[in-house]
């Protein structure tokens, strides 16, 4: 008699499907895991560099999860975090240099910072808690959920920065169209300073904690 083969789990199952969408609010990376603040602070000036940052986290998250995951059973444990140092050092590498040949004037504004995502806590924090205990898919469903919840939050962060303190979206002259400075209305200095993005997060974290009243601790 043969023996029963047990069906495969769908690939956007609702577990799967729940790994991309609690990243983006209940669990979100930088509002509730309070992760990744730095590039807040540095590259969400404007909101080219934001976006770009953005995407380049998720690709380095998404794969070295995957990567991570595919190697989980053959990493020695006293070993593991430099693996996974390794694994995300070279992709951050490739990142930069794609980002050198076909958007060097971006990679320029963002000059270190792309570098710096080899210490991103975000991936490390990824890695460590999800990617060295689950299989290959899952992984890369968690990576993109937790970029995405990175990401949206950067985004937002630089569109208001950018808006108020330089009167432009993504380098065009938004408040000029408009006609806001004929009122008088003059751009904000302090939105280009960074302590201005660490109150707009503020702003997101308790916008959240409103709508979601278990973030909010005793």
């Amino acid at each position: 008699m043969s023996a029963e083969v047990s069906p495969k789990e769908p690939l956007f199952s609702a577990k799967n499907k729940k790994l991309l969408a609690v990243p983006l609010n209940r669990e979100n990376p930088i509002t509730v895991q309070v992760l990744g603040i730095c590039s807040a602070l540095a590259v969400t000036v404007k909101l080219e560099p934001a976006v770009v940052m953005s995407i380049s986290v998720i690709a380095v998250l998404a794969f070295a999860n995957v990567i991570i995951s595919l190697l989980r059973n053959t990493i020695a444990p006293r070993i593991r975090i430099i693996v996974q140092l390794v694994v995300i050092a070279a992709l951050v590498i490739l990142v930069d240099q794609i980002l050198k040949a076909f958007a060097y004037e971006v990679s320029k504004q963002l000059s270190v910072f792309v570098g710096l995502i080899i210490t991103n806590c975000i991936i490390m924090g990824r890695l460590e808690a999800f990617a060295m205990g689950n299989k290959p898919w899952p992984s890369f469903m968690d990576g993109i959920g937790n970029g995405a919840g990175y990401a949206w939050i950067l985004i937002v962060v630089a569109f208001f920065r950018e808006l108020l303190g330089s009167g432009t979206v993504w380098g065009l002259p938004v408040m000029e169209k408009v006609g806001i400075y004929n009122i008088g209305y003059t751009n904000n200095g302090l939105m280009i300073l960074p302590p201005m993005a660490l109150i707009i997060v503020g702003i997101i974290i308790w916008v959240q904690r409103s709508k979601n009243k278990e973030l909010i601790e005793d």
